[in-house]
């Protein structure tokens, strides 16, 4: 058996043992990348802060349970399963746009509710019948590569903000900004200098450090987290399901562009782990995320997917045991079980978090950059990556009032500079044939 696929293997006590410290850090990434998410969809549902906390509960417990029955018996790779980012983005921006829609949040709430869940019983079905085979085909390395390259712009630019302290007026906190670069600097200094083992728990010791000295340094600046306890048991605090065909059919439809993170994250990990990922890995991955997603529609959270965002902590840590993953899941599920410790660690300042995650996501560009090895390119087949690549990071810069005249249903879609780049991917992908265009000119090595 080799070594990479020992990292498959169900761990045993001892592997466990030894996995502590990087079971902690699991937990810390595992919650930095969940704890943002009810706070904010429960101020822009105009929550109660219980009920807000209950959605916090909700979704910690959720998370560290689909990962773990992921690593376990689903795709079986240390691999987070979160709430969406396509789907968080959705909702944001619909609950931001239904007054001016004439519609009230709970509406909106409610066919969210449908929409999830019928997306989420789609996923399961879909994936047993063997949907990620035809993904597989519809995404190519170039496709990969061209969402891994958005994803990581995406991702980095709203980290960037929140480690400046980036407010909706255009400032930034300077005392908070400069604690956070020293964070990222130290991350990735230790990354870069650091010996032995003490590289991977790079991340780890930025945040417990950025931690301290953000409560030494800056006592004025307080978190803004809610601390109040709510009901453990809540369902449909959005809103009951409610049949609202432009929202249904969005939601769904994001459902599946949202099926395609679990082929660019797989794919992109399985390398990592010098394996194949098969297709019965596949379906049980998309079923075990779509009963899920299904489950999170009944009490308010965020459906879920893979995290691509994943790709960058393996690549930054280098800790590939499903042991110190299931560690850092089942300290994810505790934190949901017990409503004062999530009050406490929700203290934690969203621009340490957002230090440190800034400087583990840089390695999913040079993920992005090695889906390209190999291919040329010239004058002509350099529209194949630049013109789906730009154009979404040009719609990111857009502000998001600038769509405002669009209808409330295509606003999501077309504000998402990552969905839209992915969809001229596929298009292109689809429809030129660049194996003609490579031969017409001289090509280049891409740089």
């Amino acid at each position: 058996m080799t070594k990479q696929q020992e990292h498959l293997r169900t761990p045993n006590v001892k592997q466990f043992s030894s996995s502590v410290l990087a079971g902690i850090q699991w937990f810390f990434f595992l919650f930095t990348n969940t704890v943002v998410v009810p706070l904010s969809i429960g101020h822009n549902f105009q929550l109660t802060p219980e009920a807000i906390a209950t959605s916090m509960q909700h979704s910690f417990l959720l998370t560290g349970a689909v990962c773990i029955l992921q690593a376990i018996c689903g795709h079986r790779y240390a691999v987070m399963d979160g709430p969406s980012g396509l789907w968080w983005g959705l909702t944001l921006s619909l609950t931001v746009s239904a007054s001016s829609a004439g519609m009230s949040l709970e509406r909106v709430g409610g066919g969210l509710t449908a929409g999830f869940i019928l997306a989420g019983l789609t996923m399961a079905i879909l994936g047993w019948m063997g949907a990620s085979h035809v993904l597989q085909k519809l995404f190519t390395p170039m496709v990969k590569s061209a969402m891994l390259f958005l994803l990581t712009i995406q991702l980095t630019m709203n980290f960037f903000k929140g480690m400046i302290g980036y407010t909706e007026f255009g400032t930034f906190n300077l005392p908070v900004a400069a604690l956070s670069i020293l964070i990222a600097v130290l991350v990735a200094w230790i990354q870069l200098k650091g010996r032995g083992k003490l590289a991977n728990y790079a991340i780890l010791i930025g945040i417990i450090a950025g931690w301290i000295a953000y409560r030494i340094l800056i006592p004025g600046h307080q978190s803004t987290q809610t601390q109040a306890v709510g009901e453990f048991f809540t369902f449909f605090p959005w809103g009951t399901p409610k049949w609202e065909p432009g929202i249904v059919i969005t939601a769904f439809f994001v459902g599946l562009v949202n099926m395609t993170n679990s082929i660019t994250t797989l794919g992109a990990v399985e390398k990592m782990y010098g394996v194949q990922t098969t297709v019965q890995q596949y379906k049980r991955s998309y079923g075990w995320t779509g009963l899920f997603t299904v489950i999170a529609a009944c009490v308010g959270v965020i459906p879920f997917g893979a995290f691509a965002s994943s790709i960058g902590f393996l690549e930054s840590t280098r800790i590939l045991r499903r042991s110190a993953f299931i560690l850092g899941a089942g300290l994810l599920c505790m934190l949901g079980l017990m409503p004062m410790l999530t009050s406490f660690f929700a203290q934690m300042p969203p621009s340490v978090g957002s230090a440190v995650l800034f400087v583990a996501y840089l390695q999913m560009f040079g993920t992005a950059i090695r889906t390209l090895e190999g291919t040329v390119f010239n004058s002509k087949t350099i529209y194949r990556i630049a013109l789906p690549i730009l154009t979404g990071v040009a719609i990111m810069n857009i502000s998001a009032e600038a769509f405002q005249g669009l209808p409330i249903y295509l606003i999501p879609m077309i504000s998402n500079g990552l969905v839209i780049g992915v969809v001229i991917s596929l298009v292109l992908e689809s429809t030129v044939k660049w194996s003609n265009l490579d031969n017409s000119a001289k090509p280049s090595k891409a740089a």
